[in-house]
């Protein structure tokens, strides 16, 4: 049957799509005034939302503002914005050569703001989600708050932001730090924070109920938010949330590899690098560079160190927001004392080592040996000591034939799954606990549908395709899923359906156990082996210095 749509006029301006058979698909509505100019909404009549998408949130990051903290919020006077689309995408770097997408812009730190229509309360609490994909690519529009706020017993604020990515917001080196910020795209996290405590009450929310969620990279980057400052959040969330927090190898922003890759990518710019000490006029030069030469410079980078390194651009010791590494800041109670949640995947560490286009570190070649397995992570945490190899593998099953392990690549990728991500759960939900504050650890378990690196999403954000394989057992696990995760967000506490009858216990040990379970059939509360993942996860923390975590 041909659906003819229609454009309507609307009070405001703007548009509202509507079908012939008069069905409403969004409607402007409730224009929201700020001191820099006033958004219109649209109005979903199926979800019941009223969006906001692409309001900026700081001056757009060009020509001089390249590698600075932003300016928020946006100085220039805006007018009336109909906030119906989602605005560009930040540049994703990379690993092969490309011409900017349509989508993506330096212009591209906006955040969509997502009010629920059937409540006519006010200061309802706020869950700011970061969207994951390695410091790299990834948008903030790829979060639809559908399922998550329809599934919340209380209603609430969703909100999302881009961030500067890849060579634009995580680029190092000494000439940079001495005229620029290392990390632009955590100070991007930190301005978005800023625009929210200023803001969200004008659109219904508490500014004092504010609770920051990530997964991945998004994740890693609410861990450094905890971190930040030496623990001082600034009043900026009340809360902490993480799926998967990625632990990357954090050198100093003026290390010798932070500095060659600089250099490296200064180059490829078009901006020579004669000397050592030739750094003066560096960053004019890739201020003034066209956007297409720092597109090009940038993957080509990446290319350059993608036969061993997975994600060459990640955040680093700037020593202004960053002053110490993750693994040192916990254990010494240096972040912030919010409640927290977080958790990880049974098998994190899956798909990553075919990444690499070098055999010596791509594990799943045939003939992968041992050494494949040290090259491969030596390839993500450069300092991994062969000595640091051998005594880890000495703590997972021995690789035989027909035995629990029986490949190198399943010890990479048990290896890689826990120092990663599955152990920084722990680091984080542990240290909380360890100073009396109230934290939440989950292990998310699915045989069926995959339980890699970030498949719990799918509990989060429909898509066709998980739509069309869940099982009923699926579709209910995803359901209490909703419930735990907005919960925590909106009560402080993770509590699920009522058929579950499942007390989730905060974590009371250094591992950050117990933990709850997330297996479609049992939902039920774990500990943590203390001789098996427990002893790991120290031994990889102990190893931070060598490891830069």
């Amino acid at each position: 049957m041909l659906t003819i749509y229609l454009l309507v006029v609307s009070l405001f301006g703007g548009v509202a799509l509507s079908t012939s058979d008069g069905t409403v698909c969004y409607t402007p509505a409730r224009p929201i005034s700020l001191d820099y100019g006033t958004f219109v909404g649209s109005y979903n009549d199926s979800s019941g939302i009223i969006a906001y998408r692409g309001v900026p949130y700081a001056d757009p990051p060009v020509g001089d503002l390249r590698w600075r903290e932003p300016v928020t919020p946006p100085t220039s006077q805006l007018g009336t914005v109909n906030a119906f689309e989602f605005g560009p995408q930040c540049i994703a770097t990379k690993r092969a050569n490309a011409s900017i997408p349509i989508t993506q812009s330096e212009d591209c730190l906006h955040g969509n703001i997502y009010v629920p229509s059937w409540t006519n309360a006010t200061n309802l609490p706020v869950l700011v989600y970061y969207h994951g994909g390695g410091f790299q690519s990834g948008s903030s529009r790829t979060a639809p708050p559908e399922w998550l706020m329809a599934s919340s017993k209380m209603p609430f604020i969703f909100v999302t932001f881009n961030y500067r990515l890849g060579q634009f917001g995580f680029l190092g080196g000494a000439a940079l730090g001495a005229d620029g910020v290392a990390n632009a795209g955590l100070f991007d996290q930190r301005a978005s924070l800023k625009w929210v405590q200023r803001y969200i009450s004008s659109f219904g929310g508490d500014p004092s109920r504010v609770t920051i969620w990530g997964q991945s990279a998004g994740s890693a980057m609410v861990m450094l938010q905890l971190i930040a400052n030496g623990g001082d959040n600034e009043g900026l969330f009340s809360q902490a949330m993480g799926d998967s927090p990625a632990l990357s190898s954090m050198p100093r922003y003026n290390d010798t590899v932070p500095d060659e890759v600089f250099r490296r990518f200064a180059s490829l710019a078009g901006c020579e690098v004669l000397s050592p000490s030739a750094n003066t006029d560096l960053m004019p030069c890739l201020r003034n560079a066209s956007v297409e030469a720092l597109i090009y410079a940038g993957n080509a980078t990446a290319i350059a160190y993608s036969g061993l390194t997975i994600f060459r651009f990640t955040p680093l010791v700037d020593g202004k927001l960053i002053i110490e590494r993750p693994v040192e800041a916990f254990r010494s109670g240096n972040f912030v004392k919010v409640p927290m949640f977080f958790g990880s995947n049974t098998h994190e560490g899956k798909g990553w080592a075919e990444r690499l286009t070098d055999p010596i570190g791509n594990t799943t070649r045939t003939g992968a040996d041992a050494y494949t397995v040290y090259s491969f992570i030596n390839g993500q945490y450069g300092g991994f000591t062969t000595s640091t190899f051998l005594n880890a593998t000495a703590l997972y099953p021995p690789v035989s034939k027909g035995g629990v392990n029986s490949s190198y690549n399943l010890l990479a990728q048990e290896m890689y799954g826990d120092m990663r991500f599955i152990c920084t759960a722990g680091l984080i939900t542990g240290s909380a606990a360890q100073h009396n504050i109230t934290s939440y650890q989950y292990h998310y378990d699915n045989p069926w549908l995959g339980d890699m690196h970030h498949y719990e999403l799918q509990a989060m954000f429909s898509t066709e395709e998980t739509d069309t394989y869940q099982r009923m057992e699926d579709t209910s696990l995803f359901e209490d899923m909703r419930l735990y995760w907005t919960s925590f967000a909106t009560q402080g506490k993770p509590l699920g359906s009522d058929t579950r009858n499942v007390n989730w216990l905060p974590s009371q040990d250094v591992s950050g156990g117990p933990r709850l379970l997330l297996n479609p059939t049992r939902v039920m509360m774990e500990d943590i082996d203390a001789e098996s993942l427990g002893r790991r996860c120290t031994m990889w923390h102990n190893q931070h210095e060598e490891l830069s975590t």
